[in-house]
């Protein structure tokens, strides 16, 4: 091997994602509440903002661009974007929500696992860096194939609105 001793692991070179890192600094920055897209959320309408559940002091709303169909983010209403930043309650309330959001995600599309996380920053991933938001992914066997790669698509099996409806109906159900 070179480069260094082997280490057990298989390496997926993606090498089409460097366009990314190297503009990862084109991504707009919005410099506060008006301009946050999360944000237009925490008053705007629930069909139409694709909130799911609003609760004390987070919500959950379906990815504007989903990995997969009833990829979730659960957010603060308030406009703060780091963890660290976050109150116990906002802290404790977005656990929570993963934890019911994942219940419900299972009974309504029998998903078989998830990603869960948050990227902080902008050079952590965030796509939207000042408003704090973690990701509730559902995941199933081959959910994954080469379009993303070689076709630059992402096949999502069902429409936003469709998903929206199906877990806005189930989450006081599970």
């Amino acid at each position: 091997m070179m480069g260094g001793e082997a280490d057990g692991f298989e390496r997926l070179w993606t090498p089409h994602r460097m366009a990314y890192v190297r503009h990862s600094s084109d991504r707009p920055e919005y410099a506060g509440e008006h301009e946050c897209p999360l944000c237009t959320k925490v008053t705007g309408d629930d069909r139409e903002g694709l909130v799911v559940h609003r609760g004390e002091h987070c919500y959950v709303v379906l990815n504007l661009y989903p990995y997969n169909p009833g990829h979730l983010m659960v957010c603060p209403y308030r406009h703060v974007g780091w963890y660290t930043d976050a109150t116990d309650a906002e802290r404790d309330e977005m656990g929570a929500l993963t934890q019911h959001a994942m219940r419900v995600l299972t009974h309504v599309s029998g998903t078989k696992g998830f990603n869960i996380g948050m990227n902080q920053g902008q050079v952590g991933g965030a796509g939207i860096s000042e408003h704090l938001h973690q990701h509730v992914v559902p995941r199933w066997t081959g959910d994954s194939n080469f379009l993303p790669i070689i076709g630059r698509t992402k096949a999502v099996p069902e429409l936003l609105d469709d998903t929206w409806e199906r877990l806005t109906h189930a989450w006081d159900e599970v």
